[in-house]
């Protein structure tokens, strides 16, 4: 027995899957419920009722004597005899050997003992005849039942027997063939995800509320049209032709639903509410739709499962009809049977009538009839697979009505379950469509986006960096919230890992804006947006991984005064790096390329009479070709990073007007073109650090401006003479060497302001190094020296000195003197500050909460 919730259960299964059965389908499986039924009834029938029934045939006296006269000679005999109406049937008579005749009004017994008995008187005979009212057979019930089951088998045509068996078996292949692809593993899980999507989809709130605000922004434009209203603008830009610098500039024509360059965008007030939880089911949606479109897309086993189960149906149904046909006729009311059991029974021949003939043969042909419905459906079904490619589905039509322009077309297995549905209700694939969008995707973000980044909660976000400006970090959110450009006071915004970005006008309110951030963000701009960029953005900073993330309008800012491009620029697509050239940034000053460049991009020379600033940063592919930096005769800084450099490069040396020179992280073991650099005047800063320089030549002293020399983490084991010929020099760094001592000419460098030489070898200072009395910083830690000369009190300006890391057993006491180092400027082992005089360290301790007490 079944339990109520089964059977309710059961009943469930069906609406399932039917969106994806078309009428044909449908009808079928009726025809086939009907079939089934048919099979059942007759089957039924042949088992209720009794089989065939027989009697045996009683012959003239003539006939039997003839029969006897000729036994024994004939096999097998076929008679056509005529019905007591006079109706003609044709006769089947099966005779088994031969048989001693019997004559057929003598009882079993008396036959048995003897094959011939005396015949009676005529006069006896007559008066029998007169008092019975038939002809007496003398056989028994058993005998009946006996000849019954015999003639059955041997008389009656084999599809009389199993005509309601074999329609059984053909109504069952009929339906497994119909519904194979819904059981099917390879199928059945992708339909069933489909159908489950679909649904959801179907009922969703996002899509109803997609679909209404379009149909209100439809009404509004045509109630504009038919008035003459002027319409209101939203920050929208217009068409490449209607400003736009290159008609190559990939601008947001558009924003929202409506995606016609023609028409204007109407600000449509919300027609329904979309709730926190409706609009994170609908963002669960889009990436379902996403991952269901990618996994079935790439195959058509459902189409080819589905072709194929219809052709076998096609087959199957010209299979039954054709042999059908032939045995139609066989179902007969009346048979002859020859059981050849004379010594049994004592008559040779039974005339037998199938008392389920007349019925059976209107079943077979009511069967007949289903089965050519049936295959002229198959037929239909064949016709409608191969007319059109139904592994191609375009939602042309929904694009037109619903104005969602971008919903792609599919193909395989997905474009055959959307043909499948659109035979259901074509309602269903209209609003799926809304799920294939990609501005309704981004539209549902937007709305949810704006919902939980409000203007409060992004005001708590704004932070000063180390400028002084107030700056905005958004990082890996699904767009930019619009309560951003109400930020009117902002002037840094940095958006980091927003793959859907877009500026929208809305951006012309931020007045203070001078500095944007793009970390692998290849934001989108609106026409209005970007004439406020062009005019107003200063400082630029674009990270991305390929240089085709860059975006094109980056390259028409005309305006901007630094730009920096963090990013594979390979050789292959060093071309792009100036889509449109870099030749429109005509205020560009900085220009800060940090990749893996072989050679300087020729368009960087595009820009090179402008540049005063360029830093590439290699990230230690080695940069060959540098004949382009002999344009860029107005730099005044170049870095040079990490571009495994061997020598300073020659190009160098024809930059008149550089100032600063920064070579770190390369690998150059000597300097000795470094005598060229008399000819750069105006260089005062020279950063050869983290590279392999083993000694310094002595030209070096023919750079009488330099200001700055920077040599630490390279492989120096003395300091020349030379280096300290340099009057101006006001810092030297030699920290991480293997310099062994000071040299006492340090002495001459007057205007020295901060040395550097942790982490060498030295053990003695020397007393000349007191002499630099315009010294502020002191850098000695990581060394071995074991004492600190008392004549450490001249340096009144020390306000940073690092001792840690040597060799010391106390600090002197006139460090007191220092008027202004304290104890933050002050780098060394706590237990030698405590062994200081309680005078000193309360001299020390003092004001630590002034500026230049932290070395300022």
């Amino acid at each position: 027995m079944f339990t109520l919730a089964e059977v309710a259960s059961l009943n469930d299964i069906q609406p399932t899957y039917r969106i994806l059965k078309p009428w044909w389908d449908v009808f079928m499986d009726y025809l086939a419920v009907v079939m089934l039924m048919v099979a059942i009834f007759a089957g039924t029938m042949q088992l209720t009722k009794d089989q065939v029934v027989c009697l045996p045939v009683l012959q003239s006296t003539v006939n039997s004597k003839a029969q006897a006269s000729t036994s024994g000679k004939a096999d097998f005999t076929t008679v056509e005899a005529t019905t007591g109406q006079g109706e003609a049937a044709s006769m089947r008579t099966v005779s088994f050997g031969s048989a001693p005749a019997v004559t057929p009004d003598i009882p079993l017994s008396r036959a048995t003992s003897s094959q011939y008995q005396p015949t009676e008187s005529g006069q006896e005979l007559k008066k029998e005849q007169k008092d019975s009212s038939g002809r007496k057979t003398n056989l028994d019930f058993q005998q009946y039942v006996f000849i019954n089951q015999m003639c059955y088998h041997l008389a009656l045509p084999w599809y009389s027997k199993y005509f309601p068996y074999l329609v059984l078996i053909h109504t069952i292949i009929l339906i497994v063939s119909s519904n194979f692809w819904f059981k099917y593993p390879k199928t059945c899980s992708k339909i069933e995800h489909f159908v489950s999507i679909l649904g959801k989809c179907f009922e969703s709130p996002w899509t109803t509320k997609a679909l209404s605000e379009t149909a209100c922004e439809d009404s509004e434009e045509n109630k504009q049209r038919l008035t003459g209203a002027p319409s209101l603008p939203k920050y929208v830009s217009t068409s490449s032709d209607e400003g736009s610098p290159s008609a190559t500039t990939p601008m947001i024509t558009k924003s929202g639903f409506k995606f016609s360059a023609d028409k204007p965008m109407i600000e449509v007030p919300s027609v329904t509410i979309l709730d926190k939880k409706d609009g994170e089911q609908a963002k669960a949606l889009f990436e379902k739709v996403r991952k269901f479109r990618a996994h079935v897309e790439d195959s058509d086993l459902i189409y080819k499962l589905y072709v194929g189960q219809t052709v076998i149906k096609t087959v199957k149904f010209i299979f039954i009809l054709g042999y059908t046909a032939n045995f139609v006729n066989t179902i007969s009311f009346e048979h002859i049977c020859n059981p050849k059991v004379e010594h049994l029974i004592g008559y040779t021949q039974f005339e037998c009538t199938h008392n389920m003939a007349y019925m059976l043969k209107k079943l077979l042909i009511s069967y007949i009839s289903l089965i050519c419905v049936y295959g002229f459906i198959c037929l239909y079904t064949l016709f409608w697979l191969f007319r059109i490619p139904l592994k191609e589905y375009s939602f042309e039509k929904v694009r037109e009505e619903s104005s969602f322009s971008d919903i792609p077309d599919v193909k395989n297995d997905f474009a055959f379950l959307l043909h499948m549905v659109d035979q259901y209700d074509q309602l269903y694939s209209k609003r799926f469509g809304v799920f294939l969008s990609e501005v309704s995707e981004n539209k549902l973000r937007e709305i949810s986006l704006n919902h939980e980044w409000t203007f409060e909660k992004l005001r708590q976000h704004v932070s000063r960096n180390a400028q002084d400006k107030q700056e905005l970090h958004l990082f890996m959110l699904s767009g930019v919230p619009d309560a951003v450009f109400d930020l009117t006071d902002l002037d840094v915004l940095k958006l980091e890992l927003i793959p859907e970005a877009k500026i929208p006008a809305k951006i012309s309110q931020m007045t203070n804006l001078q500095e944007l951030h793009l970390c692998h963000c290849p934001a989108k701009v609106e026409q209005t947006a970007f004439s406020f960029l062009r005019d107003h953005l200063r400082c630029l900073h674009v990270k991305f991984t390929d240089v085709a993330e860059i975006p094109a309008w980056v390259y028409l800012l005309k305006n901007l005064r630094e730009l920096y491009l963090i990013g594979n620029l390979n050789s292959e697509n060093n071309k792009m790096i100036g889509l449109e050239s870099l030749r429109e940034l005509r205020h560009l000053k900085i220009l800060h390329v940090k990749s893996n460049l072989t050679k300087i991009p020729p368009n960087i020379t595009d820009v090179a009479p402008h540049l005063t600033k360029l830093v590439i940063h290699n990230d230690g592919t080695k940069l060959v070709v540098l004949n382009s930096l002999k344009k860029m005769t107005n730099v005044a800084e170049l870095e040079l990073q990490s571009c495994e450099l061997e020598r300073i490069p020659h190009a160098i040396f024809s930059l008149s007007n550089l100032q600063e020179l920064d070579l770190k992280s390369n690998s150059i073991r000597t300097i000795e073109e470094i005598i060229s650099f008399q000819h750069l005047k105006r260089l005062t800063c020279l950063k050869l650090w983290h590279n392999k320089i083993v000694n310094i030549p002595s030209s070096i002293t023919h750079i009488k401006n330099l200001e700055s020399l920077y040599l630490s983490n390279n492989k120096l084991e003395s300091l020349p003479a030379a280096v300290f010929s340099l009057q101006k020099l006001r810092c030297l760094d030699v920290s991480y060497n293997s310099i062994l001592l000071i040299p006492v000419e340090i002495g001459l460098l007057q205007n020295l302001q901060h040395f550097h030489i942790t982490g060498n070898k030295i053990d003695v200072l020397p007393k000349q190094l007191f002499k630099c009395v315009k010294l502020r910083t002191l850098s000695l830690g990581q060394n071995c020296i074991t004492s600190i000369p008392d004549k450490i009190s001249q340096l009144l300006q020390l306000t940073h000195l690092e001792l840690k890391g040597n060799c010391l057993d106390r600090l002197p006491a006139t460090l007191g003197q220092c008027q202004l180092l304290r104890k933050s400027g002050l780098v060394v082992e706590d237990h030698l500050f405590d062994a200081l005089p309680s005078e000193v360290k309360e001299v020390l301790n003092q004001d630590t909460s002034i500026p230049f007490a932290n070395g300022i």
